[in-house]
């Protein structure tokens, strides 16, 4: 990548995020949140909101992926200013990583601080069950690339960011405080599992060989997103909280067939918890500004 194109991205994020901007009217966001598949309904549940479709935002991708929306939602949840992403992009859609994690920049540029990433994955803990959500506590870049690759523009970050606690432990902590108080629709208690989350390139589901070296590796949970845009918010400082919804059992030596429709089932499931765990944890975080 030449040096140009370096320049012609930093310029993408700041012509994206100045058009964001004009749209944000009275809000000034500082929270920031990225939907996964079947999890798009908290984006529903905003007061007052503001919608943005992705195609009217200069430089970015298109979401191709059904159970995303593919829009910017603007507004109030649990009092506070958020931006909401309702649905993300992916390597395997075949867009290049910077432009995968594009909008974690234009986020960061609007002056979001908190960014809370979700997404469904398969669980291969075998402590683990679908309709668990996991708590992200480290991650595995098996995707093979990495948005920061080529030269660093340092407006948007230092050219080696430390990824030692790309997941807060304050905002993990804080979250398992929280979860205590979560319901299911029947009453049921909200099952919060902690792990390490193994990001693949996709779009095929994994062999059994495959997930038996994920799980041997230390991967808890796998999944097609996430980990670039978890590399590129720590480039650009934000604090990260990152929930997986555990939507099917991915364990190497009883591996059944799956398809990307039982997941988005299970986690519409999960939905009401999923949703009140994150709306507890944007009312109660502290945001430093």
């Amino acid at each position: 990548m030449t040096q140009t194109a370096t320049v012609a991205y930093g310029a993408q994020v700041k012509e994206a995020a100045e058009y964001v901007k004009s749209k944000l009217g009275a809000y000034s966001p500082t929270i920031g949140l990225i939907l996964g598949s079947g999890l798009g309904d908290l984006g529903d549940q905003i007061e007052d909101a503001v919608y943005l479709p992705y195609e009217e935002i200069p430089h970015f991708p298109q979401s191709t992926v059904v159970g995303h929306a593919g829009r910017f939602v603007i507004g109030k949840l649990e009092g506070k200013d958020v931006i909401i992403m309702q649905g993300r992009f992916h390597f395997y859609e075949g867009y290049a990583m910077r432009k995968v994690v594009l909008p974690v920049y234009v986020l960061a540029k609007l002056g979001i601080k908190t960014l809370v990433i979700t997404n469904a994955g398969g669980g291969m803990n075998k402590a683990f069950k679908a309709g668990d959500l996991m708590l992200i506590t480290d991650h595995l870049n098996m995707t093979g690339d990495n948005p920061l690759i080529g030269p660093n523009d340092p407006e948007l970050g230092v050219r080696f960011p430390d990824m030692s606690r790309a997941y807060d432990h304050e905002y993990i902590a804080l979250a398992k405080k929280l979860a205590i108080e979560v319901k299911g629709t029947q009453g049921e208690t909200l099952e919060l599992q902690e792990g390490v989350y193994a990001g693949i390139s996709g779009p095929t589901y994994e062999t059994p060989a495959e997930l038996k070296m994920l799980a041997y590796l230390g991967g808890d949970a796998v999944g097609m997103s996430t980990v670039p845009e978890v590399i590129a918010a720590s480039h650009s400082q934000l604090r990260v909280l990152g929930i997986t919804c555990i939507t099917d059992m991915a364990i190497g030596e009883e591996l059944e067939p799956l398809t990307h429709e039982q997941v988005v089932k299970v986690a519409n499931l999960t939905k009401p918890k999923f949703i009140g765990l994150v709306r507890a944890f944007v009312r109660e975080v502290q945001v430093e500004v």
